[in-house]
């Protein structure tokens, strides 16, 4: 199988999904590009998780096993890219259950995510106009008759869908009455009954009724009007694109600098927007043309990895994660650690992306986590590298030059670009204990340290940082 045809499909992996297996690359890769996008983008053509395993592992009340379940979700999931979409749209509606505080709430979000992700953007919309969590992070329960809010208002048009510049204060006003009375039921107390569900509930009672203009029209409008309108706009699906190439491509701007700041790549942004608009802003069309378009397969290493992406990446790697296990927990505090606390943004703008991941704190954790995961040669995906640089059943030899080494290895963690001054280090670690011999128990006993030692590097260097 062609190097080339392995490495561009670990790129769609990283970026549809959170990374893959040497073994889930190679199946893929015999399946074919396009199909593998048809079955990314269709999840329903594969295997869904086992909610009864999950439930039965992953239950109870606070945000450790919240955002574990969600993290095993996605590291075992044949489905990768709904729980990549989830997490896409928690990024761009970034709610935080520092706020919320209530776990149904927050768990009910991401499944709707999960649910409407693919679908048309004007439903998402009102999912999550309709959303208990979202509306009380933004304040909409206490918005009504005569004493409007303009939170959640303001958000939708500046955050959610138009972008800064795009709109006035008199739209904000507007749009912030037609969504009066949309609030959700009051759920029962926590104790001694434990967590359940809320509601969305529409009160005609605090409803404005009056004419509103917003974005130039005039009418009796309410929420879904507002909506539909939004959604007709070209600034939102330019919006909506750069938000797209900025988490599934390559790195953009904060997106308070998008007014002033144009894409990098304006035809990418304009086939973007012309899919949206040809498809009725159809999620699932729009990714299929992302992940087939020449923009995505040529962007490969153009994002800094989110430590969520980055932990879930090196997981995938060890290839320990395969069924619920005990201690799981760690994984989603090791993110934050890194600075992405999964369901608790730090503002409703979500995180900055790109290399605003990374400072010195930040960097010795991402290195920390990923060298002692790696540096563990009981491993099970640890355990396929050294099977397969020993020959067996891959086609290679179990005596390697250092640079067959140094190759082989950044092939089977990746496989992974790298540049000249990284590759040199890499040599000359290579070449400080000569040809590595994996033929007989004696020399497997030298020669695995030195896998596990080059694996290290390789996870710790530079390059690594990037998707």
């Amino acid at each position: 199988m062609a190097k080339s045809d392995l490495a561009l499909m670990a790129h769609l992996l990283r970026r549809a999904g959170f990374g893959a297996t040497r073994d889930e690359i190679e199946e893929y890769a015999e399946k074919g590009y396009e199909d593998v996008v048809e079955d990314l983008v269709n999840p329903e053509r594969c295997p869904p998780l086992d909610e009864d395993i999950i439930s039965r592992y992953y239950d109870g009340e606070n945000h450790v096993i919240w955002t574990s379940t969600w993290m095993y979700r996605m590291i075992v999931t044949r489905r990768p890219l709904v729980e990549k979409m989830a997490l896409f749209w928690h990024h761009v509606f970034a709610t935080g259950a520092g706020k919320v505080e209530h776990g149904p709430s927050m768990i009910n979000q991401i499944q709707m995510f999960r649910k409407h992700g693919f679908g048309d953007f004007r439903t998402l919309l009102v999912e999550l106009s309709r959303d208990p969590a979202m509306i009380f992070w933004l304040d909409n329960n206490e918005n009504r008759l005569g004493e409007p809010n303009e939170n959640y208002g303001r958000e939708l048009l500046e955050l959610f869908s138009m972008g800064a510049g795009n709109y006035s204060e008199d739209d904000i006003k507007n749009a912030s009455r037609a969504f009066t009375g949309w609030t959700f039921t009051q759920p029962i107390p926590l104790y001694p009954q434990g967590h359940h569900p809320s509601e969305f509930v529409f009160k005609p009672q605090e409803h404005d009724y009056g004419p509103k203009t917003f974005l130039g029209e005039s009418g009796n409008f309410d929420g879904e009007d507002i909506i539909d309108i939004i959604v007709r706009q070209e600034a939102t699906a330019r919006f909506i694109a750069r938000h797209l190439y900025n988490f599934y491509v390559a790195d953009e701007p904060q997106v308070p600098a998008w007014p002033i700041e144009p894409p990098q790549d304006q035809e990418a942004i304009d086939a973007i927007v012309q899919t949206y608009f040809d498809t009725g802003g159809d999620m699932r069309a729009i990714m299929r043309m992302i992940l087939l378009s020449d923009f995505f397969k040529e962007a490969r290493f153009k994002k800094v990895k989110s430590p969520t992406e980055l932990v879930t990446g090196v997981l995938k790697l060890g290839g320990s994660i395969t069924a619920p296990q005990p201690g799981i927990g760690r994984y989603q505090a090791a993110t934050g650690l890194m600075g992405q606390q999964l369901l608790n943004p730090p503002t409703v703008e979500g995180w900055h992306t790109g290399r605003e991941w990374i400072d010195g704190g930040t960097l010795n954790e991402r290195i920390n986590f990923a060298v002692e995961h790696i540096g563990d040669a009981e491993k099970p995906g640890v355990q396929e590298i050294i099977r397969r640089l020993g020959g067996n059943g891959d086609g290679g030899s179990a005596r390697l030059s250092p640079e067959d080494f140094t190759e082989r290895c950044l092939t089977l963690a990746g496989p992974l670009d790298v540049g000249e001054q990284t590759r040199q280090t890499l040599l000359d670690y290579a070449r400080s204990g000569g040809t590595l011999d994996l033929s007989a128990p004696e020399e497997r006993g030298k020669s695995v340290p030195r896998v596990v030692h080059m694996l290290q590097m390789i996870v710790s260097s530079k390059e690594y940082q990037f998707a």
